[in-house]
């Protein structure tokens, strides 16, 4: 078989302290799974299914890396979150099988194009260009499932500048990482190299140029997400 061009790169996460690399074939996001977030959404956590939406694997951004502020947008976003790993595929996984599945856990930060978003909202578009531009996946190296255990609960923080602007535990999660891949199994086939980012807590707010954001969670170290200049094309 010969391409008529050339294909871009294997989207990849680094696995902590290995050389090793995991191939990234697709990003889901849960939208809204910490009540206190889904309240300053305006909207009733007690009341509303998950619901999902992805971002393409070629938007990831690995720890450190300086993100430029993306264009069309005067509200750039930080959602710091825990982001599952998939190491097995399946279909219509039940819940007390889901974490066989799991590879490892990494952490993420969910940029999102909150005025972009908010506008598809009110208009009922899709969210995907307030949620999959370039390089609005920074994502951490994976830590591997057999080594940490697998993260019902701790510590989850957003700072900006050093101030803290998200405090949370995993625990606070409306729904737990198994049920969530039980639920998203339903709809997709799953498959090994699919990452979960499994939502925010509250306290999300805006990113300036200039910014440095860190995500942090107990047992998986931290993330760290510079803001720089834009990059205007012609």
């Amino acid at each position: 078989m010969t391409y008529l061009f050339q294909p871009e790169p294997q989207p990849y996460l680094p696995v902590a302290y290995s050389d090793e690399r995991i191939p990234v074939r697709r990003i889901f996001c849960v939208g809204r799974n910490y009540a206190a977030h889904a309240r300053e959404m305006g909207r009733d956590p007690d009341r509303e299914p998950p619901f999902f939406f992805c971002k393409p694997a070629d938007a990831i951004v690995k720890h450190g890396i300086t993100v430029p502020y993306p264009p069309e947008t005067v509200n750039l976003q930080y959602e710091g979150e825990l982001a599952v790993v998939l190491g097995k595929d399946g279909a219509n996984i039940t819940q007390s099988a889901a974490l066989d599945h799991v590879w490892g856990y990494a952490i993420a930060n969910d940029l999102t194009r909150r005025d972009i978003q908010t506008a598809a909202k009110e208009l009922g578009r899709p969210w995907d260009m307030g949620k999959g531009f370039d390089h609005s996946a920074p994502i951490s190296a994976v830590h591997s499932a057999n080594k940490i255990g697998h993260l019902t609960h701790g510590r989850i923080m957003t700072t900006v500048n050093g101030a803290v602007r998200q405090f949370a535990d995993l625990k606070d999660m409306i729904w737990s990482v198994s049920e969530t891949i039980s639920i998203l199994s339903q709809s997709v086939i799953l498959k090994a190299g699919d990452v979960i980012l499994t939502g925010t807590p509250a306290g999300v707010g805006a990113l300036n140029i200039g910014d440095t954001c860190v995500v942090s969670i107990d047992g998986l170290g931290e993330l760290t997400t510079k803001i720089g200049m834009p990059i205007y094309t012609a």
